[in-house]
């Protein structure tokens, strides 16, 4: 050996990982496997979590693969049964059902269960995904098709991967979470644009006028950004909306299919 060169550190592969000296283990992963006498704390590490959050993705895709046209309605948990909101949300489940959606929802109280009420009440497909949380609420009754997850982000992508068209009714911090999540995605062009309506103009307004008249005035978003939204009032309408779209959606591809041919 050179008398310039250095003893060869200790070197260990893990799959695609590399570990050199102190930062080598004393057991190898099988033997931390295999002995079950060890602790438990590896079940809250990182890469366990990655194995539960891929479990969570294959669920939410295979329970969901043959859905078929659906739309997603979000709004406040705390919507009581006995208020017009609610009476609302269940006539625009029953809409969208007999329109052919499954209704995709997040599975708990409130404007949630109005809406998987309405579809299934109708004869339609009513889905909750719901969400693991502090206070536990558990899926309504009026889910058919439910799951639960541990994951924010894996749940929203399923709701997103699954719809093809979100109506938004009055609601708190999770609710707007859930419109600007979807405004984004159709903005940037992450998902094919399709409808999202918000229900209850007396309640948006406030916030349709700020984006108007600060948000886009200021130049934050290109003036016809706020066109991806559009609102409504009659559970009618918010039906009408959304079947006039894809009609227009459809009938745009297959004018594009025959200019591809031609």
């Amino acid at each position: 050996m050179s008398v310039h060169s250095e003893p060869r550190r200790r070197l260990r592969r893990q799959g695609p990982a590399t570990l050199r000296g102190k930062h080598i283990p004393k057991t190898t992963t099988d033997q931390r496997l295999l002995d079950w006498r060890g602790p438990s704390d590896w079940v809250h590490t990182d890469p366990w979590r990655v194995l539960r959050i891929q479990a969570e993705f294959v669920e939410g895709f295979g329970l969901l693969a043959e859905l078929g046209q659906a739309v997603s309605v979000f709004g406040s948990a705390r919507t009581l049964p006995v208020s017009a909101e609610y009476a609302c949300a269940e006539q625009i489940g029953a809409g969208l059902a007999k329109a052919g959606y499954a209704v995709i929802t997040g599975g708990g109280p409130g404007i949630m269960e109005a809406a998987n009420k309405g579809a299934s009440k109708a004869g339609g497909v009513s889905v909750g995904l719901g969400i693991e949380l502090p206070l536990e609420q558990g899926l309504n009754d009026y889910v058919e098709i439910g799951l639960e997850f541990r994951y924010f982000f894996v749940r929203k992508t399923v709701f997103v991967k699954y719809s093809q068209a979100f109506v938004v009714l009055p609601g708190g911090f999770g609710t707007l979470d859930e419109l600007f999540e979807a405004v984004t995605l159709v903005q940037t062009g992450k998902i094919t644009r399709f409808p999202i309506v918000l229900v209850g103009s007396d309640y948006w307004k406030g916030l349709i006028g700020w984006i108007n008249d600060v948000v886009a005035s200021s130049g934050k978003i290109s003036a016809a950004d706020p066109d991806l939204i559009t609102m409504a009032d009659d559970p009618a309408d918010v039906v009408r909306i959304i079947c006039a779209a894809h009609s227009l959606g459809a009938a745009a591809q297959s004018f594009t299919d025959m200019t591809l041919r031609a």
